[in-house]
């Protein structure tokens, strides 16, 4: 009896551990980061070049910008966010949620400052401080976010760091309307986006069979 026990045994935790892997597999390629991750890359990639001045310096510079970030990467971070919230990964919906709001609400305020949406944008300084309101608001959110991810894999926590100091160094810039301030903003933004191309490169992976790339250790709980 003890000998078909301990078979009766060894079956069944074999076949638990196999279905653990499966329901493993099944999660890595059901991960929303599939869709997040690659927007906000190019997303970023337009912001960038927009920062830099590959756009040009007029007021037409956002013309190509804001159908990427509205169609593209606005509309993926929701579908992440979406995704995230159905698959219970409630960490991963916050993330993504919180990057809609931000790529949304920035494509609205180019446009509103473009159309006059909101109030008169040629008064002024009204343009400038809207944006100073917009940068400074958003910076003190996504330092918040930076905080509050440092119990997850220190690679989020060098993504959102380097989004903060995008955001200090474009704001300081529009403040003091200094294109070198700008364009290193433009750099920082590069800078996370490379982050994202590897977060996309280990997402992608996975969900294909392959396997996940180091991610690094939490700075607390690590």
């Amino acid at each position: 009896m003890t000998t078909i026990d301990e078979s009766t045994g060894a079956h069944a935790a074999e076949a638990k551990a196999a279905d653990q892997a499966a329901a493993d597999a099944a999660a890595a390629a059901a991960n929303p980061a599939l869709v997040g991750v690659p927007t906000f890359v190019i997303g970023s990639v337009a912001l960038g070049l927009y920062l830099i001045g590959f756009t040009g310096s007029s007021t037409n510079a956002a013309i190509g910008m804001v159908p990427i970030l509205i169609l593209c990467t606005g509309v993926g971070q929701v579908i992440a966010t979406v995704w995230a919230i159905r698959t219970g990964a409630g960490p991963v919906a916050a993330i993504f949620g919180i990057f809609a709001g931000f790529w949304l609400s920035f494509s609205a305020l180019v446009l509103g400052l473009g159309h006059n949406w909101f109030g008169d944008a040629t008064a002024t300084g009204a343009a400038t401080a809207a944006q100073e309101t917009f940068l400074l608001t958003w910076l003190i959110g996504i330092v918040i976010l930076t905080l509050a991810s440092l119990r997850l894999p220190s690679v989020f926590t060098l993504l959102f760091v380097l989004v903060d100091l995008a955001l200090l160094l474009v704001l300081l810039g529009t403040a003091a309307g200094s294109t070198g301030l700008l364009f290193g903003g433009g750099i920082a933004v590069f800078a996370f986006t490379l982050v994202g191309v590897y977060l996309f490169f280990d997402a992608l992976s996975q969900a294909s069979g392959g396997g996940a790339l180091p991610l690094g250790k939490p700075l607390i709980g690590g």
